[in-house]
């Protein structure tokens, strides 16, 4: 056999960082090509050093916001039962809550801009959006950037179950999806409760979406008994600082209230868990965590996302068998992805979503981040973390790139490059951020553009930026 000649190697090595840069990472930033072409692979597993990646530390913690929160509409509640002229108390919550959301999305934002390991960035996004919740749903809108510094953050190179307790424990989590309510039928609180003519009971909706979401999948051989049975053995998981019958706990945080759990041995998949109160909900999700399915089902959605709409069986099967070898060490489960030649085979395989055009093109150009440049995300129909269900935002092309989504990108680009096209020379930004994956077509459209601002706008507006 032949060997490959030294411009074959390096074609090969410009087009791995190429793919390193935008595919892994959130798009290449002026040099990081050059900087990544002796080892694209090697930089990428050198950013999983167990070293979770930073943000802003002025942030408020969640459970601040969220006693915050509670103190300011138990305030508006009993004043306007007082007949006091009081705005509402969804207006005070969201007047705390809005500029929380926003100073989290910038400084996320801002992060993924400006990172050199936008691989973890990238990481980072895919779990919050696989432990998605919504700010469409008021109570979350300050918890929900909380909950990725919180929870998220430091478990992604860490154990998959550790992460799974962490987001499912979460303030936002157990607000966006009611668990903080769910009360078992047998427990000291219904009893209570059934004396003084009140129904309450177990909430589902936690239960469903972890095994259909975050852990075995909708095909993971879960049935609704085994729903109902999560359920009980979450039942009691809720957050501290409440009034009534849900006082207790230190305020905003996760809290357990034992009145609320359902008592006695349940069985979920066929094992049983004695009673054992807390511990016993997080026993059964740490061997959620472990299940084949959840392999399957994390390792599906993780090459989906990075590599192909439709990835190969056999990648996919290599990398859930890397999870649970490594007892779902989520470091060992990303090098599987690095390690298999068809994460590199195609490159511009997957489109990209709104989020990723844009943190693309900022990266590119090394533009600064305003809070005016939020509206981007809306505008182009990707408001951060919200998704508008638990299922979170969708990861296939056809998702994204239908007609009047590529009208919108294509006027959003035609307005930034009437601002900055005179600064900007597009045949040396579209080198500089896709390599060899830049088509001599598409140089030579550029090059025929009458003006600097067209010319930029067409790079931006590229079959080949478009793609990741």
């Amino acid at each position: 056999m032949r060997a490959a000649s030294p411009r074959q190697v390096t074609t090969v090595q410009a087009t791995d960082a190429a793919v390193a840069a935008n595919r892994f990472g959130l798009g290449a930033s002026p040099g990081e090509l050059q900087a990544l072409r002796s080892d694209p692979r090697g930089a990428l597993r050198a950013q999983l050093d167990r070293t979770a990646p930073l943000i802003a530390e002025s942030l408020p913690a969640s459970h601040l916001l969220l006693a915050q929160a509670m103190a300011r509409r138990e305030a508006a509640t009993g004043a306007a039962q007082a007949g006091n002229q009081v705005a509402t108390a969804v207006q005070v919550v969201r007047d705390l809550y809005l500029p929380a959301y926003t100073a989290e999305m910038l400084a996320r934002f801002s992060q993924a801009v400006t990172s050199p390991r936008s691989f973890l960035e990238r990481l980072t996004h895919f779990w919050s959006n696989h432990f998605a919740v919504s700010v469409d749903k008021l109570v979350v809108l300050g918890l929900a950037g909380a909950m990725e510094r919180e929870a998220i953050r430091p478990h992604v190179l860490g154990n998959f179950a550790d992460l799974l307790v962490a987001a499912e424990q979460h303030p936002a989590m157990l607000l966006y999806l009611d668990n903080q309510q769910s009360i078992g039928p047998a427990s000291a609180a219904a009893r209570r409760a059934g004396r003084s003519g009140r129904e309450p009971g177990l909430n589902e909706n936690l239960a469903r979406e972890i095994l259909e979401l975050h852990t075995l999948g909708v095909d993971g051989g879960y049935l609704q008994q085994d729903v109902r049975e999560l359920a009980a053995l979450l039942s009691g998981w809720s957050i501290g600082g409440e009034q009534g019958r849900f006082k207790g706990g230190e305020p905003g945080h996760f809290h357990f209230r034992d009145s609320f759990h359902e008592p006695g041995t349940r069985v979920l998949l066929g094992r049983r868990y004695a009673e054992d109160g807390l511990a016993q909900g997080e026993r059964a999700l740490r061997d959620l965590a472990l299940h084949p399915a959840t392999a399957r089902h994390v390792a599906t959605r993780l090459t989906r996302h990075f590599v192909a709409d439709d990835p190969p069986p056999q990648l996919v099967e290599r990398v859930a068998g890397a999870f649970l070898r490594s007892d779902g060490d989520l470091p060992s489960t990303y090098r599987a992805l690095l390690d298999a030649s068809e994460s590199w085979n195609e490159p511009l395989s997957k489109y990209k979503t709104p989020s990723d055009y844009i943190h693309s093109a900022w990266r590119a150009l090394q533009l600064p981040v305003a809070r005016k440049d939020l509206r981007v995300f809306e505008q182009l129909g990707q408001r951060p973390l919200q998704p508008g269900s638990p299922a979170g935002w969708p990861d296939r092309s056809a998702d994204w790139d239908g007609a009047a989504a590529l009208m919108k990108r294509l006027e959003w680009a035609q307005q930034l490059s009437a601002r900055l096209g005179s600064r900007h020379d597009a045949r040396e930004l579209a080198s500089l951020s896709l390599g060899p994956n830049w088509s001599r077509d598409a140089d030579q459209a550029v090059a025929r553009a009458p003006d600097a601002a067209q010319a930029l706008t067409l790079w931006l507006a590229s079959p080949e930026f478009m793609r990741r």
